[in-house]
């Protein structure tokens, strides 16, 4: 079944019924990806130790949040 036919069917809902629809297809888009989140663990991991390797430069956070 393609999008637009699902979309049509979807349209034919009752009120309630779409929104309980729409309300569980946000909820999938907003659960937790571990594929991203262990990049994110790797790549933080690299990141920390360059810095402690001397081979990453720090900023201080006064100078990440100053505005200009």
């Amino acid at each position: 079944m393609s999008t637009k036919e699902l979309l049509d069917k979807a349209m034919k809902l009752k009120p309630e019924e779409r929104f309980t629809l729409v309300e569980g297809l946000i909820k999938s888009l907003d659960e937790p990806d571990k594929k991203l989140d262990e990049i994110w663990a790797e790549e933080s991991e690299k990141r920390l130790k360059a810095y402690r390797e001397g081979k990453l430069e720090g900023i201080p956070m006064e100078e990440v949040l100053k505005e200009e």
